[in-house]
């Protein structure tokens, strides 16, 4: 074992057997990946976008979108070029590892780890909402959905790769089948000024319709953007699966281009049609936690509507698959990096998952749950509590996003002849302005007093992961794929 110490960072040089108890298998082509990137972000669709109605009106929420939107346009640039230069797992982590040294890709990696730890969260409470709906059951059981629903996907994941892609694969293409029944049948019942526009500057119902387009004028819109974001957040996961992708350097850019192109799509049909179907409105879906389930009433009514959000239950259930492989990648590559205590990173001896920083990110995850559902009281309505949870997955994300727009930056500063399979056509602008809109979305959730205690929350749990680097952490790091690459880069430049 040889330790090597660079401004009072500790390196281990592993062996063969370490690395042995913490293989991946490779199976992911194109196709795999772009149903990986669109299953994670398909069920910000069918719930939580829509809490933003409620700050912005239907205006607001339209300019979010296009801001949201053009934030991770450039992200997705930014990844499809660094992700095949840095075919590793560990993915943000592994960007900023490499452009900014151990405590940028440990702060990278711990904001996007509350992001992969909550975002699941976040779903797997909007599935118990509907399925609470549908079934008529009380509030008080909505925690055994939540329950039963990790125990269901984790095991999945847990079987194997193959099986897990086959699932994603289906579930994707499911909730894509269920939207479009959605939006055909949306149009024969859509009057936009009489539905999306009926939300006073007072907050209050206008029956009629035809209020302002922006009732709250442009803070509204401001502070829908972490709702916007729901539309969108996870298409970045797509690099964690680097070490199970057959051709990383070509099918991450492909697959993650092509996924932010389905999305774009969906994200505005949705935003169009489902405020807009007569008898659901704009004023009534900024409360609901059931969006979805509320057009189909409106289109169909009784038990057929039912049957219909029964579907579109897949859809969440898709998201909520994919980013439980996800946290048990982004876990996995921190915890081999040893970032993360080293034990989280062992995988399965056959199947080759990283069925242990499932599990534990599964714990995490209820924990947080379970702490917001006391805290904030069921009495309070489902949408507080799911978009507070919604909040803290968002806080945590844009800090990652800007690292990572970062990351892109000093990259391209540092290493000008890197090999890089893929450019971005948005170069250092698209990094530019995923940063500016991310750090607006910042100041706009700090500024927002009924989610604002769950963001101060993340923040304090950074500073606690902080800590522990710098008194434990950054003592006992190990020299993976990430770290070897990152100090032969150095090394080559110097």
């Amino acid at each position: 074992m040889n330790n090597k110490t660079d401004s009072g960072i500790s390196y281990t040089q592993a062996d063969a057997d370490y690395f042995s108890k913490r293989e991946l298998k490779r199976h992911a082509g194109v196709w795999s990946l772009w149903a990986l990137g669109v299953g994670a972000v398909i069920s910000g669709h069918f719930s939580g976008w829509n809490i933003g109605l409620a700050v912005g009106g239907w205006g607001g929420m339209f300019i979010a979108t296009l801001l949201i939107m053009s934030m991770f346009l450039g992200l997705v640039f930014s990844i499809a070029e660094m992700s095949p230069a840095l075919p590793h797992t560990g993915g943000a982590y592994s960007f900023a590892r490499t452009a900014m040294g151990p405590w940028g890709g440990f702060l990278t990696g711990l904001a996007e780890n509350v992001e992969y730890i909550l975002t699941p969260a976040v779903i797997v409470f909007f599935i118990s909402s509907y399925l609470g709906e549908i079934f008529e059951t009380p509030v008080q059981f909505l925690p055994a959905y939540w329950f039963l629903a990790y125990a269901v996907f984790v095991t999945l994941n847990t079987v194997g790769v193959a099986t897990s892609f086959r699932v994603t694969i289906f579930v994707t293409f499911a909730a894509l089948a269920c939207l479009v029944v959605f939006w055909v049948s949306a149009i024969p019942h859509f009057d936009f000024t009489a539905s999306a526009l009926n939300i006073a500057k007072d907050g209050s119902l206008l029956p009629e319709g035809g209020g302002d387009f922006l009732p709250f004028g442009w803070p509204g819109a401001l502070a829908a953007l972490p709702f916007a974001v729901w539309l969108f957040l996870a298409i970045e996961q797509l690099p964690l699966a680097a070490e199970e992708s057959l051709a990383p350097q070509k099918d991450i850019p492909r697959g993650i281009v092509a996924g932010m192109a389905t999305l774009v799509v969906s994200a505005f049909l949705i935003l169009f049609l489902n405020p807009g179907i007569t008898g659901v409105g704009a004023h009534a879906l900024g409360q609901s936690a059931e969006p979805l389930l509320d057009g189909f009433r409106a289109i169909f009514g009784g038990e057929l509507a039912k049957l219909l959000a029964l579907v579109a239950v897949v859809g969440l259930v898709a998201s909520f698959h994919t980013i439980i492989f996800a946290k048990g990648r982004q876990i996995y590559s921190l915890s081999r990096a040893g970032y993360f205590p080293t034990f989280l990173s062992l995988t399965h001896g056959e199947r080759k998952t990283p069925h242990v920083a499932m599990i534990f990110g599964t714990f995490v995850g209820l924990s947080v749950m379970l702490c917001v559902w006391f805290s904030v009281g069921a009495e309070r309505g489902t949408a507080i509590i799911g978009g507070t949870l919604l909040n803290m997955a968002v806080f945590g994300a844009m800090l990652s996003y800007i690292m990572q727009a970062l990351s892109f930056l000093l990259l391209r500063k540092k290493f000008p002849d890197m090999h890089r399979p893929y450019i971005s056509p948005l170069g250092k602008p698209g990094a530019y302005v995923t940063t500016i809109i991310a750090v607006l979305t910042l100041m706009y959730q700090l500024a927002d007093a009924t989610y604002r205690i769950g963001v101060l929350a993340v923040a304090v749990w950074i500073v606690l992961g902080a800590t522990y680097f710098f008194v434990y952490g950054r003592h006992k790091l190990i020299l993976s794929p990430e770290e070897e690459f990152a100090q032969n880069q150095q090394s080559g430049n110097s």
